[in-house]
């Protein structure tokens, strides 16, 4: 099924872009994931590297200086890490499991950042790299950057636990449902905070709460998440209920096929609304608006090409 999205989905009008140090990422990445112990299963290991977090940072974020760029692809290398252990793992399939793994995660992020990680004691991988996270975005001094960050990383460890409940219950979520809770689970909005400090020239919280720039950031989130779903559903199908793809089958009742071309009919009538709200945000906006919706677009042709090529989905 890996084959239908890229023939299917209408690829972002956007022109591909990758930042110049993402060899440097990389290596940094690996680094990092190694002397914090996320990668001492070797299975682990050969995940993360297969993911590949630095490529899509490099792509979504190709403007940055490496030194905040490194940020986003240290957290998109986490990302992954929590990922596959709900995944792959296990984790995710039981909330009694999960739950105390999200626990220690909270305490961490209630902090936020201000205690270093080498202070923290006896926590596990998962919780010291996230705390160096937030020690690391608090050090660059945007605390609005920091709220945000780490209230949108809050909202992702409740859409896991969403989902464990889920898998338990074997429930399948209706699709209204599950779009709403989608742009919590793919940890969009994180990545989005840690893109924008990346690119730096944030706009005023003013700009932000703007109706249609909002929309435009719910529909950009969006379909970052769906064409995740599309490039993944042949590795997930029949495993996990967690798919744009899966949902509609579940609620209509089509077979596979169907429900795959209605789940990309739904990505490229949000590519479609995206460029209407992009071309209204941009009458007469500043330029830090107008940075902001560079990253958007970034974000979504950054997620499709590197889904094209990316072997986590094989």
């Amino acid at each position: 099924m890996r084959a239908f999205a890229p023939t299917s989905v209408v690829a972002p009008p956007f022109r591909p872009r990758a930042n110049p140090y993402r060899s440097t990422l990389a290596r940094a990445s690996a680094s990092w994931a190694d002397r914090h112990g996320l990668t001492a299963d070797p299975q682990r290991a050969a995940r993360l590297r297969r993911a590949n977090a630095a490529e899509l940072a490099a792509r979504v974020a190709p403007d940055a200086d490496v030194v905040r760029v490194q940020l986003l692809s240290d957290l998109i290398t986490w990302l992954f890490a929590l990922d596959d252990r709900c995944d792959e793992d296990g984790l995710g399939t039981d909330p009694g499991r999960v739950a105390p793994v999200i626990s220690q995660l909270m305490r961490t992020l209630d902090g936020p950042g201000a205690t270093p990680p080498t202070d923290l004691g006896d926590r596990s991988p998962l919780a010291l790299t996230l705390a160096d996270l937030c020690h690391r975005v608090r050090r660059l001094g945007r605390p609005g950057v920091l709220l945000r960050f780490t209230a949108s990383l809050h909202q992702y460890l409740f859409a896991l636990l969403w989902e464990a409940g889920n898998r338990q219950q074997g429930r399948v979520p209706a699709v209204a449902e599950y779009i709403q809770m989608r742009r919590h689970a793919g940890a969009v909005l994180p990545s989005f905070a840690l893109t924008d400090l990346a690119e730096s020239g944030l706009p005023h919280s003013r700009h932000r709460v703007d109706p249609t720039l909002a929309r435009l950031n719910t529909v950009a989130a969006d379909l970052v998440c769906w064409c995740n779903d599309l490039f993944s559903y042949g590795k997930e199908h029949g495993q996990d209920p967690h798919n744009l793809a899966t949902v509609i089958a579940h609620e209509t009742g089509h077979g596979p096929a169907a429900a795959l071309a209605t789940a990309a009919e739904r990505f490229n009538d949000g590519l479609a609304l995206f460029l209407r709200l992009q071309a209204e945000v941009l009458t007469d906006a500043p330029p830090s608006v107008a940075r902001l919706v560079a990253t958007r677009r970034n974000w979504i042709r950054g997620t499709y090409d590197w889904s094209v090529n990316s072997s986590r989905y094989q």
